[in-house]
């Protein structure tokens, strides 16, 4: 029964939630089967669709997450005898939001689909929607290449009594599933290659078998019509012969044997139907990461999440038609009632008494107790059917039943007819091979038939190499195990343990958001409309605690809120508390709420939050505030609007006085030009009336001395004369002759002296010439020179003066010797980036080696054990961040100096490394035995804690592997060589406090003296070699029961399970 309105509210409230508070939320629909939740689940769909933003990328993703669901309707509902569109498998949503409300994409998770429907339908119903879409509505064309035909009776896998379904159109469905799978991300090839697997699937349920007898004696299975297979085989690409092969043998591997057996008849049907059941679910997984991979958020902004889930409802259907399917859907519905009433109910009611509010409790009835008969890891019916699969031996669904009967005898919510609880011997109406749960929406009576095989889920090996040995490459994807290179003896996990784990993710997910309910009433069984049933109403109400939830709503509160979010979110309402208020937080909600004139009937304050009654006081705060936004959105707009102005306005005014400086510059640029050019005009003018004056007076003073000169050399002659004739009148004798002949000679030796003179200064000129040629010559080939190197010798001069000053500045900016310093100084200019980096490389290298130098040769080899730790475990293991900040202490217990191990100290030859007490874990229970753990140089010795005697020594050679886990535990394992003498009990399983120095100790001490190293594995699950048996040593998280204790429990001859808080 859907309300359509109601369904709208809902998903406007957690959508505005999400969008405007920032809270995760999700939407859980839940009812009995056919009861709407699958239509509910569209309709969120839709409505938040339409709510979202528009654009073409944000139409896209709403547009592929609308057409997700006729995919998966197509291929996970089918029609049931409450339900024509019943979902078979439990879907999770998680669509994401940007910070806009726009939706960026999704993440669908399933759970459980109901597999066995592919080969088996109960009576009235039919098989998953595709196989009969797919027939009708495929065309001819289509259904040749698939090798198919419309008839619905020639396949063994449909039943015929529900074939056609009144008011189904399966022709237009499967169109609508094309477009849809197109819309979404599908490519033409990839649906192509899923048609033929639903093709394959519908043709192995044709295959038949017969029964021949081999020369052996022994029965053997045979293909009766080969036909179908040689279809098959066309379709995936498999060899006729390895398929048929498969289905006639049985390939069983032990260790290094390998043994091949013959299946009967029976053998080869189940191997049939388990391979179709197979590649249906993982078919069904491929497209369910095939829309992921479509629909998931492009970007890694951060997101906002909205989950819907859509899961099977409660069933309880005929007396011997509820099955192991059904156990686990009523399961996970016990599971989600849990959370509903631990949400609503009683978390709301804890805490209005913890918040001081006045309350009176409301009774309500907790399912705890029914999960608990379930999923308890000790006497759980999930873990005695997992421990009755796993047992060795005959194992049937008798004994499981018998099991049963033998640990839950007792419990109020479990009935069997062979009970040993006497008060149900003589119920009649409960079957020998039944047992009965009272669930929280009733009793239901499971048939135990089956319940071992289904949790099985026994696929044989021999089957999944088949198929990876197909050329169809969707085929090949879906079965890896069948690779021979990655063959895996471990036992896969079964369906139970699967779907608890998956439960559990789902819960702890859902706790994580703000949930929100939908809960589908079922008005009547027949299906359909204006038919009102008020026993089948009232029941359904009644068993979903609808009752007592209205009744805490009603005596409750509608709304409540921490008080720092409440004031942020209304304090703008009062101007005590806007901008900021500074007193503690509660004061400023009751200031906000006085202020606003609230009745006090509407309120109540608590220690932490303010509880508001009624919903249409929250609409009044909203409505306030809203229109207060507005009133700051307009004033901000304001603001910004001014500021913007004035910013305009300043810009403006700074560019107007910028071009003012740049035309006052031009103008008196140019004026200075002018001034210039007339200064340069009169400058010529003068210099060139003082040179032409200059000159004039160098010409004067030439002519002066020249007629000076000339003057007296007519002076000089007249005197001479005059001389010449008082020398010849007064001597008239021969010395007037000597004077004329002195004269005579003095004048030729004047000549030749003015000669000489002339004829040296002629050669002087002409070497002073040749020097000035030369220096011409020279200064032009230099200039020459000068031009074509004086860049680069003016280049390196200014770098060798950077680098200089660099250096220089270098000695005075230096950063401390401490080696975790990482400043230093900014290189000035972006050349030196490699010389700088050098410069940082070598000092802080030099640096190191001064603080290395005071290190003592103890404390170095601490500092070395520290490294290596860090190599083997850093990223590795989760414990190891906490032993960084411990110093590696070696002896612990100081045997040399405690006179309570003086003999086993006498016994020790070499040096002690490392004395410790560790816990020697027993195989039988998982508990552990204090010894003393000692490592020597040469070996590993074992005491007993009490008494200090030895009781084991084993040496170092003989270590090959040590295995731990890589979460925050202490256990470890210690390997020994096959065949040693130290190896005849096993290896050893030890926890320890101080695991890290211990295997670092011991790896060091192995290298260094048998030159070889010692394997670390470091995984949740290793095996450990006890005597003749290997034994698994399995890491799990614990349960919170459990606190943060480790526990070691034995879970069968194989394993031991190491819970981890």
């Amino acid at each position: 029964m859907v309300c359509v309105c109601v369904i709208y509210a809902l998903s406007d409230e957690a959508y505005r939630s999400l969008r405007d508070q920032d809270k995760d939320q999700c939407i859980l629909i839940t009812g009995e089967s056919g009861a709407g939740k699958t239509e509910a689940s569209k309709l969120v769909m839709s409505y938040v669709a339409a709510v979202c933003g528009k654009g073409v990328e944000v139409n896209q993703v709403k547009e592929q997450l609308l057409q997700s669901n006729p995919v998966l309707e197509a291929f996970g509902n089918a029609k049931t005898v409450r339900n024509d569109n019943s979902s078979r498998f439990g879907k999770y949503m998680d669509i994401e939001f940007d910070f806009k409300g726009d939706p960026l994409g999704g993440v669908i998770s399933n759970y459980l689909l109901e597999k066995s429907r592919v080969v088996k339908q109960p009576r009235g119903e039919r098989n998953f929607h595709i196989f009969y879409q797919l027939l009708s509505g495929a065309s001819e064309d289509l259904l040749n290449k698939l090798r198919l035909d419309r008839d619905f009776s020639k396949y063994n896998y449909l039943g015929l009594e529900s074939a056609k379904v009144n008011g189904v159109d399966d022709a237009a469905n499967f169109r609508t599933v094309r477009n849809a799978m197109q819309i979404v991300g599908f490519i033409d090839h990839e649906v192509q290659s899923v048609l033929e697997v639903v093709a394959a699937i519908l043709k192995l349920g044709n295959i038949e078998f017969k029964l021949e007898s081999r020369v052996n004696g022994l029965d053997e299975s045979k293909i009766k019509d080969k036909n179908e297979l040689k279809e098959i085989c066309e379709l995936t690409g498999i060899e006729q012969s390895v398929l048929e092969r498969a289905f006639s043998f049985r390939t069983v591997e032990a260790k290094q044997e390998k043994v091949s057996t013959t299946l009967n008849v029976a053998q080869a049907y189940y191997a049939r139907d388990a391979l179709a059941k197979n590649m249906y679910s993982r078919l069904f997984s491929w497209l369910i990461n095939r829309i992921n991979e479509s629909i998931k958020a492009q970007t890694k902004v951060r997101k906002k999440v909205m989950g819907v889930l859509d899961i099977y409802g409660f069933e309880i259907f005929e007396e011997s038609d509820n099955s192991f399917e059904q156990f686990i859907i009523n399961y996970c519905n016990e599971k989600l009632q849990q959370i509903f009433i631990e949400l609503t109910l009683k978390e709301e009611q804890e805490e209005y008494i913890r918040e001081g509010i006045e309350w009176t409790h409301i009774d309500y009835f907790n399912n705890a107790i029914i999960c608990d008969l379930i999923e308890n890891n000790q006497n759980g019916i999930l873990a005695m059917l997992d421990e009755e699969c796993l047992r060795p031996g005959t194992v049937t669904d008798d004994t499981f039943l018998e099991k049963l009967n033998q640990v839950c005898a007792t419990h109020q919510h479990f009935e069997s007819r062979m009970s040993k609880c006497s008060r149900f011997l003589n119920d009649t109406s409960l079957p020998h091979s039944c047992f009965r749960i009272q669930h929280y929406a009733g009793k239901v009576m499971y048939q135990v038939e089956g319940f071992v095989d289904k949790n099985n889920d026994l696929l044989y090996r021999d089957l999944s190499q088949a198929m990876w040995k197909a050329n169809h490459a969707l085929i090949k994807d879906m079965f890896p195990e069948g690779n021979p290179a990655k063959i895996n003896l471990k036992r896969p996990p079964t369906a139970g343990s699967q779907f608890k784990v998956s439960v559990a993710t789902l819960m702890k997910n859902l706790q994580t958001k703000n949930p929100n309910y939908i809960r589908c009433i079922k008005p009547n069984d027949k299906k359909s409309a204006h038919i009102f049933n008020d026993a089948l109403v009232r029941h359904q109400v009644r068993y979903l605690g609808l009752l007592e939830n209205v009744r805490v709503r009603r005596a409750g509160y509608a709304f409540r809120q921490p008080y720092e979010p409440c004031l942020e979110r209304y304090k703008m309402l009062c101007k005590q508390t806007w901008p900021h208020w500074k007193g503690p937080a509660r004061v400023g909600v009751e200031v906000l709420i006085n202020e606003l004139e609230i009745p006090k009937e509407e309120y109540s304050f608590g220690r932490s939050k303010i509880f508001i009654r009624n919903p249409r006081t929250l609409f009044k705060l909203e409505d306030l505030r809203k229109a207060r936004l507005e009133d700051l959105a307009t004033l901000i707009q304001k603001i910004y609007r001014g500021w913007k102005c004035r910013t305009h306005f300043l810009l403006m005014k700074k560019s107007q006085t910028v071009i003012a400086a740049w035309v006052r510059r031009y103008i008196q640029r140019k004026k200075y030009q002018q001034i210039k050019s007339s200064a340069i005009v009169v400058q010529s003018y003068i210099r060139g009336w003082k040179a032409r004056k200059l000159l004039q007076e160098l010409k004067h003073q030439k002519r002066r001395k020249e007629a000076a000169t000339t003057i007296a050399a007519y002076w000089h002659g007249t005197q001479a004369r005059k001389e010449l004739r008082r020398l010849k009148e007064e001597a008239r004798n021969k010395q007037a002759i000597a004077v004329v002949w002195a004269y005579w000679l003095g004048l030729k030796a004047r000549r030749e002296l003015k000669r000489l003179k002339e004829e040296a200064r002629r050669k002087h000129a002409v070497a002073v010439i040749w020097a000035y040629w030369l220096g011409l010559k020279v200064r032009r080939e230099y200039r020459k020179f000068f031009r074509a190197n004086a860049g680069r010798k003016i280049y390196e001069f200014i770098i060798q003066r950077i680098i200089q000053k660099y250096f220089l500045d270098m000695k005075t900016k230096m950063p401390s010797l401490s080696p975790i310093d990482q400043n230093w100084p900014a290189r000035p200019y972006h050349f030196l980036d490699s010389t700088d980096k050098e410069m940082k490389r070598i000092f802080h290298l030099w640096r190191c080696k001064k603080y290395r130098d005071q290190f003592t040769d103890q404390k170095k080899l601490i500092y070395e054990e520290k490294l290596e730790a860090s190599e083997l475990f850093k990223d590795k293991k989760a414990l190891y961040p906490t032993s960084v900040g411990q110093p590696f202490q070696g002896d612990y217990l100081e045997v040399s100096k405690n006179p309570k191990y003086k003999k086993l100290s006498d016994t020790v030859e070499d040096k002690i490394i490392i004395a410790d007490v560790v816990n020697k874990i027993n195989r039988a229970n998982g508990k552990g035995a204090p010894r003393i753990f000692m490592l020597t140089k040469s070996n590993i010795l074992l005491a007993d804690q009490k008494s200090g005697q030895k009781k084991l020594e084993v040496p170092l050679g003989d270590i090959t592997k040590v295995s731990m886990s890589s979460q925050n535990d202490d256990f470890f394992a210690v390997h020994l060589k096959e065949g040693s003498a130290a190896a005849a009990k096993g290896d050893f399983l030890f926890s320890s406090d101080h695991l890290i120095e211990m295997t670092t100790k011991l790896y060091r001490t192995a290298l260094s003296q048998t030159k070889q190293k010692i394997f670390i594995e470091i995984a949740d699950e290793f095996l450990v070699q006890f005597k003749q048996d290997k034994v698994c040593v399995k890491f799990i998280q614990g349960n919170q029961k459990n606190g943060n204790m480790l526990t070691c429990k034995r879970k069968n001859n194989r394993l031991l399970e190491v819970a981890v808080p």
